[in-house]
């Protein structure tokens, strides 16, 4: 779709299951299973919503999904779905191949957010899928993902960044940076440390994604926030001071994990946030 001076798609990645009660937090099954039907195993229905803009000059894409170098064990316990490669989703919504990208983002480098940036049979033999692309992640993020701790160690798979190392496209950015003139990456605490969200403004238009601080339309009341959070009440203060402004100014907002909904506007009805759809 046109937005502005530029063109903007959503490349949807692959189906993929997270247990329910770490995606709502203190949330009651009882209330998020009415929004969020759960499997056998309490996981919910996710999919990785990534984002393709076209300015003329540069073709972005912010974040890769959860890549295709999965093992049948991991594949499993992720409920992972693949219908096609990430790669045949690019082409037919945008017409452009993983080589015609030369920019790639990553808000962060959780797996669900940067397995798509490499491809190979296996995590030993990844290399960069976007061959002429600079990829760009926050200084800050890359040294924690480098030396993460406990508590979020799982998330982060290392063939998922340092084939671009190798190869010399991985730029470390500022916690704050503009990539064109109008798209900002900023970092806001909350989810961790060090993850960023996306402002583009084109037009007199702007397109917000959360990343995962707000990863599905069910999230947005202030109290529903993923078990996985690091700093829930800063995730809390954040949606407090966010939302209003979204409503307020007509923002186009994206929910990176939404399975059905990626991009919305919000109002507020009843004194609750309601989402809309964009067609």
């Amino acid at each position: 779709m046109d937005f502005g001076d530029h063109r903007v798609e959503i490349i949807p990645d692959a189906e993929f299951k997270l247990d329910g009660g770490a995606m709502f937090g203190v949330v009651p099954r009882v209330v998020w299973e009415r929004v969020c039907p759960a499997d056998g195993l309490n996981r919910i229905r996710m999919n990785m919503n990534c984002l393709f803009i076209e300015t003329g000059k540069e073709r972005i894409l912010v974040e890769t999904g959860i890549g295709e170098k999965w093992t049948p064990r991991q594949t499993e316990i992720y409920g992972i779905e693949r219908q096609r490669p990430f790669a045949d989703s690019l082409f037919e919504i945008t017409g452009c191949r993983p080589a015609d990208i030369s920019i790639v983002i990553n808000t962060h480098l959780h797996f669900d957010h940067a397995g798509g940036n490499t491809v190979g049979k296996d995590a030993e033999n990844a290399s960069p899928q976007f061959t002429s692309a600079r990829y760009l992640v926050s200084r800050s993020e890359f040294e924690h993902a480098e030396s993460p701790h406990e508590r979020d160690r799982a998330s982060y798979l290392s063939e998922n960044w340092r084939p671009m190392i190798d190869t010399g496209q991985l730029e470390l950015m500022p916690d704050r940076y503009e990539v064109v003139p109008g798209l900002t990456i900023e970092q806001v605490r909350g989810h961790s440390e060090t993850m960023q969200t996306v402002r583009l403004e084109s037009g007199g238009r702007t397109l917000y994604g959360f990343a995962d601080l707000i990863p599905t339309r069910h999230h947005l009341s202030p109290a529903w926030i993923a078990g996985f959070d690091l700093y829930p009440v800063e995730t809390l203060a954040f949606k407090k001071m966010i939302l209003p402004r979204a409503i307020e100014e007509d923002w186009t907002c994206l929910f990176y994990h939404d399975i059905d909904t990626p991009l919305c506007r919000l109002i507020e009805k009843d004194g609750k946030i309601v989402p809309v759809q964009i067609n």
